[in-house]
């Protein structure tokens, strides 16, 4: 597929992008030769390739889920100015 210039002005105005007039035949080469690699991408038969979430088999070290600090939360409400069902309360600030 190959884009026309008038192609790639109306993608810059879609995309709210400025582009010189001397840059758009790049511009336009550029993007046809990019759509040109996706076709031929699109022919490769992928059927019996798994998908990758990640090209590296590496996996995430993951610590244990415990608790490790003790509950302050009636600590600090003790100390707050203003609570409320254990909820703090702040003074409004919407104008």
């Amino acid at each position: 597929m190959t884009l026309k210039t008038e192609d790639v002005r109306n993608i810059a105005h879609l995309a709210r992008l400025q582009v010189d007039d001397e840059s758009i035949e790049r511009y336009a080469t550029d993007l046809s030769n990019v759509l040109v690699l996706v076709e031929q991408l699109n022919q490769l038969d992928t059927s019996g390739i798994t998908p990758m979430a990640h090209p590296l088999d590496a996996t995430q070290r993951l610590r244990d889920d415990a608790v490790n600090e003790t509950d302050l939360r009636d600590k600090f409400q003790n100390i707050a100015p203003d609570v409320k069902n254990g909820l703090y309360r702040v003074p409004k600030v919407i104008e």
